[in-house]
């Protein structure tokens, strides 16, 4: 069972693993040792979060989000495989966290009269600049 706060647990039917080759140098184990780890965690079918969560959640992972509804995590830092297990482990707890938060809504707000005033003040001097760099014309008439 995997913990996120107190009231969410992800059980341990959700969550899959597969141990593959770590990409990098490794010594001499690196074509041995199966190290990396890439943690599936099946979030579409998981009972325990709600709709709004699951929307978040899949635009939280991005890439690592299946088609099927699973967020894939891999984890490759080390070279123990225990510890890129817990690592993987980390980061989903802080994935779903992170979902977890509510958004506060944004409060449309008016733009005051004084910051009108310095934008149309800024965009008529803008152009007045603009219009003083085009040709140079003598007023007697030669040019």
């Amino acid at each position: 069972m995997l913990h996120i706060d107190d009231d969410l647990t992800i059980q341990e039917w959700e969550l899959s693993e597969q141990f593959t080759r770590s990409q990098g140098p490794g010594g001499q184990n690196v074509n041995k040792v199966e190290t990396a780890v890439e943690l599936r965690f099946e979030a579409e079918r998981s009972p325990n979060l709600s709709a709004a969560v699951k929307s978040r959640l899949r635009r939280l992972a991005g890439r690592r989000w299946t088609q099927d509804g699973a967020i894939l995590i891999r984890a490759e830092e080390t070279r123990s495989q225990a510890r890129n297990r817990e690592i993987a482990r980390e980061r989903l707890v802080e994935l779903i966290r992170q979902a977890l938060i509510v958004p506060r809504r944004r409060i449309a707000t008016r733009p005051t009269l004084g910051s009108q005033k310095r934008r149309l003040a800024g965009k008529t001097q803008r152009g007045t600049v603009k219009s003083l760099r085009g040709k140079v014309r003598d007023n007697e008439g030669n040019e």
